[in-house]
């Protein structure tokens, strides 16, 4: 068992699991706010339970507040855009993984969350390395830091545990569970933030783009974390 969870760790599976993650959080579009409030207080409803705009508001406060504090502020802010739009896909996201994890039987242990974000952070040569990473390419502030965690030991294992692969096949197999899943959830998102799109797992524009779950490649694996697109 200990062996096993050794090559859970491998750098290779590391990359592969940021990268992922960076893949998710680039995929949330840039919307134009419009029509009514049809959800007063609330940003989105998954599977009943409501996203409540207080709480997309803290995530979006706690990322530009990191974001000022660099001398690179300007450039972090530019480069996450909309924000907003970016952190609540990523919220309705992990209520997605949660019901794919549950269903498949998979949990993340606390030993296993710290022995991969003890893993990542050697990886990007120390705390400091890995917040400047995350609050770089996917607008994470460092109190955020444990959530990209999970979602990526959670992923690995479902990854793992059914046998997907980097092949076309594999990606389609992924894609088909998560949007199982997302549709099952019945998502109704505020107006305001745009309209979420079960098939691509993603809050959408009407454009015709790849699911973000088919951009994880072996090149972005061998990459590395420090060069995770944005």
């Amino acid at each position: 068992m200990h062996r096993r969870d050794r090559r859970h760790d491998s750098p290779a599976r590391r990359r592969t699991a940021l990268a992922l993650s960076a893949a998710l959080l680039a995929a949330a579009p840039l919307l134009t706010a419009c029509g009514s409030d049809a959800h007063p207080g609330a940003a989105a409803v998954v599977g009943g339970e409501r996203i409540d705009v207080s709480s997309l508001q803290a995530q979006v406060r706690a990322a530009r507040d990191a974001q000022s504090a660099s001398p690179q502020s300007d450039q972090l802010i530019a480069a996450t855009g909309d924000l907003g739009r970016q952190k609540l896909n990523g919220m309705i996201f992990d209520r997605i993984l949660d019901e794919v994890a549950a269903d498949q039987g998979v949990t993340a242990g606390r030993a296993e969350l710290q022995r991969t974000r003890a893993a990542f952070v050697r990886d990007n040569g120390g705390e400091e390395g890995l917040e400047a990473v995350l609050l770089q390419q996917q607008g994470v502030a460092p109190g955020q830091i444990d959530d990209v965690v999970r979602r990526n030991v959670l992923m690995t294992k479902i990854i793992e545990k059914l046998g997907i692969t980097e092949t076309p096949e594999g990606q389609q197999k992924l894609q088909e569970l998560f949007a199982a899943a997302s549709k099952s959830l019945d998502i109704d998102v505020n107006p305001r933030y745009g309209a979420w799109d079960d098939t691509k797992v993603q809050l959408d524009t009407g454009a015709d783009t790849a699911p973000w779950l088919i951009k994880v490649s072996r090149q972005q694996a061998a990459a590395g974390a420090e060069q995770l697109p944005g």
